[in-house]
């Protein structure tokens, strides 16, 4: 098991939030399922990372070679319209998906993913993906998928227009999410 979070006090979380203590001992050690890194997904890696993932500890005990597996990453995907894009200033558009990316990480900090997603030791590490749909009809599409699957997001919507501009997840493995947003393109 991996630690992302190490246990200090006084804590920024320790002063924001009134069960804190409970938080900061729940979030002090969180198991991530490791994969292997995209060089060296050969057939014989790509078995021994299912045979890792499917019993962990089996995978400790015979040892890592050197530490050539991969952590299953935390990420964040953002999902922008092209439309706006087109329309608006950029500054505007990227702002927008400030905004969505913010508030999914708010809305869902009491989840031990998100801790560790801005713990201290990761906060020069963030992993975030800024992809693109065509309109607001695909972007409602996938907040729609998103959410009939559990997964935690946000969708922005800017007001007072009342205009649906993005989607952001909230920080989680991206073995667990990337299926959703693979036939998305970059944000160009």
């Amino acid at each position: 098991m991996l630690t992302f979070l190490h246990l200090r006090f006084p804590s920024p979380v320790a002063a924001t939030l009134p069960n804190a203590a409970f938080l900061l001992l729940a979030l002090t050690r969180v198991p991530l399922r490791r994969t292997p890194p995209r060089s060296n997904m050969s057939a014989a890696a790509s078995a021994a990372a299912d045979s890792a993932a499917s019993n962990p500890a089996a995978a400790s005990a015979g040892g890592e070679e050197g530490g050539k597996e991969a952590v299953d990453v935390l990420v964040q995907y953002v999902v922008l319209r092209r439309d706006l894009a087109d329309a608006w200033p950029m500054g505007s558009v990227v702002t927008q998906g400030c905004h969505a990316a913010v508030a999914a990480v708010w809305e869902h900090r009491d989840h031990p993913d998100t801790a560790a997603y801005c713990g201290p030791n990761n906060l020069d590490r963030m992993h975030k993906v800024t992809l693109e749909v065509k309109g607001e009809t695909q972007l409602k599409n996938l907040a729609e998928k998103l959410q009939a699957a559990g997964v935690r997001h946000k969708l922005w919507i800017e007001q007072p227009e009342n205009i649906p501009t993005c989607i952001a997840t909230a920080p989680c493995p991206k073995s667990q999410v990337s299926s959703f947003f693979k036939k998305l393109k970059l944000c160009k």
